[in-house]
């Protein structure tokens, strides 16, 4: 079997994998850089691409390989409580962990790492290994009559956000609105409900600390 090799790697906000958007498109705020390994930075592998404006990106999920995998994964959509069959999610415990994400393309750029490409609205930590880009292409990959099962109502933004003045500034102005787009998608796992706990996620060079009470979630530190 012929073995893949990662072609580019993400820079994105995200440290870990808490507080990524579960799902791609999510943030459309949110910008991300592609960075090609050295041996495929050639500007004609990108020849065309720049007439699209969006992209299909094949991922790996490296940090959750496993040497087994189970038949059944439970999807936090509904709630982390109940198990469906792993090949009817997109979990990232898989027989063979890929990921596909379709994201926004905003530029391809020339700097001194060749060309990159600027894209906006993906769902990956900084560091993904990226084996493969495509075109999206409107009347193939969209579906209007498609059915999506138990996933069929889009996630949406399920909390108001507060941040106090006093820590807003401590954010950097370019990052406010992917910030409180990603916190708005509440990136607790869905089986969490104490108002008194306070939660804490890396997210551009920051370490963002917030409580969750109802529907309102409170930025209570940004460090």
């Amino acid at each position: 079997m012929q073995e893949f090799s990662v072609i580019a790697r993400i820079r994105s906000d995200f440290a870990t994998k808490f507080g990524v958007p579960r799902q791609s498109g999510l943030v459309d705020a949110l910008e991300s850089t592609i960075v090609f390994e050295p041996e495929y930075r050639n500007a004609d592998a990108l020849r065309g691409l720049e007439g699209f404006s969006h992209i299909w990106l094949i991922w790996v999920f490296d940090k959750a390989v496993r040497d087994t995998w189970s038949p059944t994964v439970r999807p936090p959509r509904l709630g982390g409580n109940t198990r469906m069959g792993v090949f009817a999610t997109r979990s990232p415990f898989r027989p063979n962990p890929i990921g596909l994400s379709c994201v926004r393309l905003a530029g391809i750029e020339e700097t001194a790492e060749g060309t990159v490409l600027r894209i906006r609205g993906a769902d990956l930590m900084d560091g993904t290994p990226i084996l493969d880009i495509k075109p999206y292409i409107p009347y193939a990959d969209c579906k209007p009559e498609a059915l999506g099962g138990f996933a069929s109502a889009p996630a949406g933004e399920t909390l108001e956000v507060l941040i106090p003045e006093g820590l807003l500034l401590r954010i950097p102005e370019n990052r406010r609105e992917s910030l409180r787009g990603v916190l708005a998608q509440d990136p607790r796992p869905h089986y969490h409900d104490d108002p008194e706990r306070i939660y804490g996620f890396g997210f551009g060079g920051m370490e963002v600390k917030f409580r969750v009470a109802g529907n309102v979630l409170t930025v209570t530190d940004i460090l």
